[in-house]
């Protein structure tokens, strides 16, 4: 079931509800899901974002109590709380207990610019992670400027209630997020075992590099991005998937380059074989 028939015409209507947007979009997952709220970095922000999100969320879904919901967090959280791997995720929604948790991290940041003098800006990233899969299943970055840092904040809660979503926002449902696992596949030996003897790795023709996207580049992103890859006996990517996820468009940066690649096989004893390897990929700004 779909939020668009559970909310209320009345609710709908209310235009300068704040966050509304954001509850339509989350909507996507269903009625009836499990939701809690985290901020790893508990800063006064993140907490102000938080605490209105939850507020709002509450009215249409099943939200955690958000004490309950940090005291089980902190049991268990990983160094790197917006780049986990698939187990790490899965490990905080199990400690939580949660269908989907969402993650908040926000600031306001000084800005200046040859086209106009300083200012700052409020911004907000929102992550929904699926707690049975570990996946990133979507993510938001939310902004707005200001002269002032109140204001700028102001206008950034303002601005989430306002923004319209692209109309191929990926739909969630509860049926998608079922963890099936991948086909089995060879993976590569351990060094000195004896399934390394006369054994080839298969290794692209032509590296290349994933692009640093600009949203990364302006919030000053440093995170890894982990992609497994399976392979056919030809070299063919057959299937991809990622395991350490980061947001701001580096999943899909690693992903569709590593789609353009081609690749010599692996092969055991001159005979080519299908394989699945993990590829790693770290992100961190360098200034131009």
């Amino acid at each position: 079931m779909r939020l668009a028939s559970c909310i209320t015409t009345r609710r709908l209507l209310l235009q300068g509800s704040g966050l509304l947007i954001v509850i339509l979009w989350l909507a996507e997952i269903g009625c009836g899901q499990r939701l809690a709220v985290i901020t790893p970095n508990r800063s006064s922000s993140d907490e102000a974002v938080a605490a209105a999100l939850a507020a709002e969320l509450a009215k249409q879904f099943d939200v955690q109590d958000r004490s309950m919901t940090e005291a089980a967090y902190r049991a268990v959280a990983p160094k790197l709380p917006f780049n986990m791997t698939l187990d790490e995720a899965k490990t905080v929604g199990s400690a939580i207990a949660c269908d989907y948790f969402i993650l908040i991290r926000s600031e306001t940041l000084r800005r200046s610019s040859f086209q106009k003098s300083e200012y700052y800006e409020s911004f907000a990233t929102i992550y929904i992670v699926a707690s049975k899969s570990g996946k990133l299943e979507d993510w938001r970055n939310f902004s707005a400027e200001h002269p002032t840092p109140a204001a700028s904040f102001e206008r950034l809660i303002d601005s989430m209630a306002a923004a319209e979503m692209s109309s191929d926002l990926k739909k969630l449902s509860t049926s998608d997020h079922i963890d099936k696992g991948r086909p089995p596949m060879q993976e590569l030996p351990a060094d000195n075992s004896n399934e390394s003897k006369n054994f080839r790795a298969p290794i692209p023709f032509a590296r290349i590099k994933p692009a640093y996207t600009d949203l990364a580049f302006l919030y000053e992103v440093a995170a890894t991005v982990e992609i497994e890859v399976d392979l056919d006996a030809a070299g063919t990517v057959l299937r991809t998937s990622i395991v350490r996820w980061a947001g701001y468009g580096l999943d899909e940066s690693v992903e569709s380059t590593v789609r353009k690649m081609n690749w010599r096989p692996a092969e055991r004893n001159g005979k080519s074989l299908p394989m699945r390897v993990l590829l790693r990929y770290n992100f961190k700004k360098i200034d131009k």
